[in-house]
Parts: structure tokens; C-alpha cells; sequence
């Protein structure tokens, strides 16, 4: 998968976590929305960990595999 196709689909996840998070947050009973929302996060952390594998680091600090300090080196993700 291209780099910016890898974005975009991190760009829809993210999204779509944000917004049962915020569903949740008004139903927190619903477990069908409990169940959506843990099987999206989980997509989430594998698409950001394929990301810092295949061009360093989406995020500053914390959520990244790849070494702290290589944006400088591989360039920004926005680039």
C-alpha cells in the first residue's frame, strides 16, 4: 500500500473511533457500538504501526515502533 493511500485510510478509521467514542459517550450500554469501537481501535494501531514500519514515526512521541528522532532523517509524514 502507497503512503498516501495508508493515510487515508488512518484519516477514515480515526474518524470513525472518534466518532463512536463520542456515541458512547451518550450510550455506554450499547455493547454492539462497545464491540464496533474496540474492533476499529484495533484496525487503527495496526494501520499506525504499518505506517512507522514502512515510512518512520505518524505520531511525535509514544505511538510509534520505529526509532524517536528519524522525522528529521526520512522525512515529515506530511511531505
Amino acid at each position: 500500500m502507497d503512503q498516501e493511500t495508508l493515510l487515508e485510510q488512518i484519516s477514515e478509521i480515526q474518524f470513525v473511533c472518534i466518532e463512536l467514542n463520542l456515541y458512547l459517550d451518550t450510550h455506554p450500554d450499547d455493547a454492539d457500538a462497545l464491540a464496533d469501537y474496540r474492533s476499529y481501535s484495533a484496525m487503527l494501531r495496526q494501520l499506525i504501526a504499518e505506517y512507522g514500519q514502512q515510512y518512520g514515526p505518524l505520531l511525535g512521541f509514544g505511538h510509534s515502533d520505529a526509532s524517536a528522532g528519524s522525522w528529521p532523517i526520512g522525512g515529515w509524514p506530511f511531505e
